[in-house]
Parts: structure tokens; sequence; C-alpha cells
């Protein structure tokens, strides 16, 4: 049987123009997809540009259904999920990225800090260090530590604290100094609670020898002392602090006078208050001079001079207040409601405010309750600012 080459021709150009079809049908199908992902994509940031972040998640699901493979939006949609508050969801998305075998190992270390921060937000505390701790030796890792000190603090846990803010500090974040002498209070305090006075006073005088320029251990340390009953031991570390810290003179200075009264050093120390009230002239440095001057036999300057003299100075209502409590109105019947209606009116100038975050309390924080940050109280009390 005699072979036809014209049917062999026949079929070769079939194949060609059937291949030829295929794969034109496969490009414009490649160029709707990709024209369809961007605009989806555009879409969503548009959205988020107008701050509506639902119609902006619903765009980049819909561009990750389009193209299941491109990371940076999974990574986007994360955090829009996070966001919202939306945890679980964000959860999902990010253990999903970890779980791609395609994905660099920058974008996988990028997805483990993303998954730590969804535990994070959502108070999962030991899934979240658990994460963290996953990312030393990455380019998060300066992040993850600090994420990580959030963390033990939040927690309490001041010990882990510590180790991590030293890691830092070697690290050249900062310092982290006065933060590790917080730590140690704190442990101090739940050793107090716990009865063990020793190693308490042991951790406080690690404190002042490793930040001598923080009040709060002296103070923490005086407490101690007065609890013992020891006031002239607890009169000296006051009178230390007062040297080594001028920022918190305010805060010592009335703890200082009640000291120096149970110890028998009120003359000293209302020499040493009154010098110190010149170059801080402040209320609660005017409050210890009036209290140790009422218990002093000689005569001085009554409680409503000092007052006088303080409005002299700086124009304080605060002040007024406590100097009119003593005066008499031309109509005396009417000065309890006078007097109730200025208490009254400087309460809130009586309170301290976080630099931070503005949060205002009754009384000084070391660790701001509302933001979180250490030391972001000013000693002095919202009038004074």
């Amino acid at each position: 049987m005699d072979f036809d080459i014209s049917l062999l021709l026949i079929g070769l150009l079939i194949a060609f123009v059937l291949g030829w079809l295929a794969s034109r049908l496969d490009l414009r199908q490649l160029r709707i997809e990709n024209r369809q992902a961007p605009k989806a994509y555009f879409k969503g940031l548009n959205f988020l540009l107008n701050e509506q972040q639902d119609q902006a998640i619903d765009a980049f699901i819909e561009a990750v259904q389009s193209d299941p493979d491109t990371s940076e939006l999974h990574f986007a949609l994360g955090n829009l999920f996070r966001r919202r508050g939306e945890y679980e969801r964000a959860v999902r998305v990010h253990q999903h990225l970890l779980s791609r075998g395609d994905l660099s190992q920058d974008d996988q270390h990028r997805a483990q800090h993303a998954l730590a921060l969804d535990y994070l937000k959502a108070g999962l505390l030991d899934r979240a260090e658990e994460a963290l701790l996953k990312l030393e030796g990455t380019r998060f890792e300066a992040q993850a530590r600090l994420a990580l000190l959030a963390n033990y603090e939040r927690s309490r846990d001041w010990e882990h604290a510590a180790g991590i803010a030293r890691k830092l500090e070697a690290s050249g974040q900062g310092s982290f100094t006065g933060r590790l002498a917080h730590y140690l209070c704190e442990q101090a305090a739940t050793l107090l609670a716990q009865g063990d006075e020793s190693s308490a006073r042991a951790l406080l005088e690690q404190a002042i020898a490793s930040a001598p320029q923080v009040p709060r251990p002296r103070m923490d340390l005086a407490a101690l002392w007065t609890r013992a009953g020891q006031a002239t031991k607890a009169c000296k570390t006051l009178t230390e602090a007062l040297y080594a810290a001028p920022s918190a003179i305010p805060l010592i200075a009335p703890l200082l006078a009640q000291s120096a009264l149970a110890a028998g050093e009120g003359e000293a120390t209302l020499a040493l208050l009154k010098n110190t009230y010149l170059d801080v002239p402040s209320l609660d440095v005017l409050d210890a001079i009036v209290t140790l001057e009422a218990s002093s036999s000689e005569l001085t300057p009554t409680a409503r001079d000092w007052y006088a003299r303080h409005l002299e100075k700086e124009p304080s209502l605060v002040a007024a207040t406590k100097w009119i409590a003593g005066e008499k109105l031309e109509r005396e019947a009417f000065h309890p409601q006078v007097q109730r209606a200025l208490d009254h009116a400087v309460k809130p100038l009586t309170r301290y405010r976080c630099a931070a975050c503005g949060f205002e309390a009754k009384v000084h924080f070391w660790q701001c309750p509302g933001c979180q940050a250490w030391d972001s109280y000013p000693a002095r009390r919202v009038e004074e600012l």
C-alpha cells in the first residue's frame, strides 16, 4: 500500500492550526486574568485610601481568588483583618502563607512576624511568645524582641523581660538601664508581698547600684525601711534620692518630711527643703515644708504665709485655695461653700498626666496604665506643667 504524503501534510497542518488556536485561547485567558487581578487589587487600594475597609477586604479576597499565589495580596489581606480586629481570619491568612512551599525565606519570616502580631493583638500571649522567639537571627529580630518585651511586661514576667532588655541594649537599640531598675523594683515588690524582706532589699540595692539616677529604687527602699521601723535609714535614703534624682524632688519631699519627723531629724530636713524650694518652687515641696514647720517649736511663718509667698512666684489656684482656707471672709457664713467650690475646682489640677498619652491619675505611676510607657509621668502635677 502506497503512503499518501498529502494526508500527512494535511494532518500536520490541522495539528498546527489547532495548536495555534489553543495558544491564542490560553494567551487570551491569561490576559483576562492579568487584567482582572490588578483591577481588583487597585480597587482594593482605592477603598483603603477612602477608609472603606469592608469593601477593600472584599476586593482583596477577589484578587486572591484570581491569583492565589500572590503573597503580597495575602499580606495586605491579613493586615486588614488584624486592623479590623478579625484576628482569627488574620491568623488563618498568615498560617496559609507559612504552609506554602514556594515562599521565599524572607517572606516566611515576614509571615511569621505578622502571625506573632496577630496573636499579640488577640491576647494569646503564649502563642505570641512562641512565634516571636522563632524570629531570632532574622531581619525582624529587633522588632520581635521589642514585641517580646511588651509581652513579658504585660504578663508581668519581669525576669524574662530583663533578659530581653539586656539583649536589646547590647544590640544598640537604646539604653534600658532605667527600665531594668523598674523590673528589679517589681520583683522586689513581689518578694515583699511574700514576706521576704531581705531578698527584696537586696534587689532594691542592686537597682540603686545599676541606675543611681532613677528615684524609684531609693523611694521603695525607704518605704521598706519605714515598714521595718527604721525611720533614720529611711530618712537617709530619701535624702540621697533628693540629690541623685533632682527631677523627682516633688515626689520625694513629702515622703522625706514624714520620715524626718519619725526619725527626729525635722530641723535639718526643714533647712534642706527650704534650700531645695528656692531651686524647685513646687507645691509638694512647699507642703513638706509646712508639715515640718507645724511640728517645729520655733516661731516660723504660718502655712498661709508660705502659700502667699508661693503666689508671688507662681500663679497657682491650688496655692490660692490653700491660702484662703485660713482666711476669714467678710460674710463668714459663705466661707464653707466657697471653700468647697474651690476644692472641687482644683481637683483636676492636682492630678498627674502622662506625657505620652495624656492619661491622668490622682497618684503618680512609674508605668502608665493607659499606654504602658515607663517614666512618662512628670513628678509635677498638672497645674505646674
